[in-house]
């Protein structure tokens, strides 16, 4: 049998048919030690969103058992024909939920209104307990699609 050399004997087991096994927790340390140093070097997000709260009494717009939300060309919002933003047209929206028998909102987009707008209607709509939301009318998009 050939005799080994030290260095051979420190890299590898003395016994050639044992079973090699890494030590995996100085890996672990540092891996954990890396994460941390990456999470404490992350800036802070600087960025803000404008949010427009409604200010001032609730509008005067009546709540009625149908209501139309509709939105035209010029991405103006409406409640039975009088003209809303977004704040407003949540509060209504609320009223509307909040009464014994909720009332109903039928949402009247545009054919040619911006789809981002439409969107911010129902999410407001949606947002603020709007649970009986009808789209009366659909049938007229179908030549769009």
């Amino acid at each position: 049998m050939r005799k080994r050399s030290m260095f051979h004997r420190s890299i590898f087991r003395a016994d050639p048919n044992g079973d090699p096994d890494i030590n995996t927790t100085p890996l672990i340390d540092v891996m954990l030690v890396m994460l941390v140093m990456f999470i404490i070097t992350i800036p802070p997000p600087t960025h803000s969103v404008d949010v427009t709260l409604p200010a001032g009494p609730p509008p005067n717009t009546a709540v009625l058992d149908e209501n139309r939300v509709t939105i035209d060309t010029a991405n103006v919002i409406r409640w039975n024909d009088e003209a809303v933003d977004l704040a407003e047209l949540g509060l209504l929206v609320k009223q509307a939920a909040g009464r014994p028998e909720p009332a109903a909102i039928l949402l009247e987009p545009d054919a040619r209104a911006r789809y981002l707008r439409v969107d911010e209607a129902i999410g407001a709509i949606r947002r603020n307990g709007g649970s009986k939301l009808g789209f009366p009318g659909i049938q007229n998009y179908a030549s769009l699609i």
